[in-house]
């Protein structure tokens, strides 16, 4: 790889990774699950059981309660593997309140993911990634 190939490769896995969050607070689930390979695998930073597959991906998320969030994506490092592999790992922050509500009834949580991606012919995919918490931080 050439160092403008990495860094373009770079800085399109910082997009993907911006662009879950935005996504994901637009409750685009399709969208969402279009960011994952068809056998991927997705664990919440709250954590529970992966879920396996860009289909059950999709699911879980469409299952859960509406709500209003705001996810806060910020430390995206890339590590590029290889031409069609590379690691990566951003720190998160969300805030989330009950649907058509403005004030958020949960602290804010405070983690990150660790991400496994693959480079498609349609792009950069997530192939895992894998959510962590490291604090709550209780609203006053």
């Amino acid at each position: 790889m050439t160092p403008l190939d990495r860094m373009l490769a770079e800085h399109e896995i910082a997009r993907l990774t911006t662009r879950f969050a935005l996504l994901n607070d637009a409750g685009d689930w399709a969208a969402v699950a279009d960011m994952f390979t068809e056998d991927a695998r997705f664990v919440r930073p709250a954590g529970g059981d992966p879920v396996v597959g860009r289909k059950a991906i999709h699911d879980s998320f469409a299952s859960r309660p509406p709500r209003k969030s705001c996810h806060l994506i910020t430390n995206i490092l890339v590590n590029v593997t290889s031409e069609n592999e590379a690691t990566s790992r951003c720190t998160l922050m969300l805030y989330a309140a009950p649907a058509g509500e403005a004030n958020a009834a949960s602290p804010a949580l405070i983690g990150g993911f660790n991400d496994k991606l693959v480079r498609t012919p349609d792009g950069w995919r997530f192939a895992e990634r894998v959510g962590f918490l490291d604090l709550k931080v209780a609203l006053p």
